[in-house]
């Protein structure tokens, strides 16, 4: 297993370009005017961010000042777990989940593994033989294969993994031969499958992705439904009576034409869950991923949260 140190990526809101945020004049029992003023997490989360934004606009929503959100992801919450942080559920308050990326496995054009089937078969039974590729370790790439072998019923703490920077990089090793197989963002995997360089095995969403005759891994045989997803946060002890507008808002906003058309052209898939059905969901997904993260024995582990240039976890 290969071992590396992570960045923390936080819920602190990054300075968002053109005035990323939303008000509207929205009446409750007590008449007050409710503001939001929406920010993404981090520069990862930037074009969601807007999108949702420009959604709300769209929505009837102006730019002014307000209630902070902040939106942020999966791979915060799986950075908080390794670093010894809170969850997103104890640093934030939960409001709305809002869009996913789609992943995909993939092997290069001349793999031997015709199929999921033969690539899951030789993952099961020579784990430690299977090299894999992605993002870095503890990332969406990276928790997908750890997914897929639970899945399969694969021993996790042997599965052989390399994270790269970047998907450029994973993909220069895919096709030098560094790995059998590679997870990743679709749509970072799109060109390379158009050209035939590699070819994808399955998709990791729960339905299949229009225009892409790939299987999902729920067809494959393997029980995961799985997004790197992106979702809206308030700030902790976010007090009721800004919490129920702002979820109301959410609802609005990622139920309006304007976000799905946002989605569809990001190849993104909308996710829409608010409020206490999110906050349990969410709970579900932080056991989920402190599972995977505890038998890649990355939990428990790592003491160290920071990381410099030199970091690197290749073979």
């Amino acid at each position: 297993m290969r071992r590396r140190r992570f960045f923390a990526w936080g819920l602190g809101v990054a300075a968002c370009a053109a005035g990323c945020g939303t008000e509207r004049v929205t009446t409750g029992t007590a008449g007050m005017r409710a503001k939001f003023l929406i920010n993404p997490g981090g520069a990862r989360w930037s074009r969601v961010g807007q999108a949702f934004v420009s959604a709300a606009r769209a929505s009837g929503y102006e730019t002014g000042i307000g209630t902070r959100i902040t939106v942020t992801g999966l791979p915060a919450l799986a950075a908080a777990e390794l670093n010894n942080g809170q969850t997103l559920l104890d640093s934030a308050t939960p409001l709305s989940r809002l869009a996913g990326d789609v992943e995909v496995v993939v092997v290069p054009a001349n793999s031997r593994f015709k199929d999921f089937d033969e690539f899951g078969a030789h993952l099961l039974t020579r784990p430690g033989q299977t090299l894999l590729a992605g993002g870095p370790q503890g990332e969406p790439d990276h928790l997908l294969f750890g997914l897929i072998a639970k899945g399969l019923g694969a021993d996790t703490r042997q599965v052989d993994y390399t994270g790269y920077p970047s998907s450029r990089e994973a993909v220069i090793a895919l096709l030098s031969g560094k790995a059998a197989a590679a997870a990743g963002l679709l749509g970072d995997w799109r060109a390379s499958i158009r050209q035939r360089r590699v070819r994808a095995l399955a998709v990791s969403s729960a339905g299949r992705v229009p225009g892409l005759d790939v299987p999902t891994l729920l067809e494959c045989g393997v029980r995961v439904d799985f997004a790197d997803w992106s979702a809206a946060f308030g700030p902790d002890g976010m007090p009721d009576e800004s919490r129920e507008p702002a979820i109301r808002m959410c609802e609005e906003v990622t139920g309006s034409p304007g976000w799905r058309a946002a989605c569809r052209a990001a190849g993104w898939v909308s996710i829409p869950l608010s409020g206490d059905d999110f906050e349990l969901w969410l709970g579900t997904e932080v056991e989920r991923i402190r599972a995977v993260l505890r038998d890649f024995g990355l939990l428990d582990t790592i003491k160290s949260t920071t990381c410099g240039a030199g970091c690197g976890n290749g073979h």
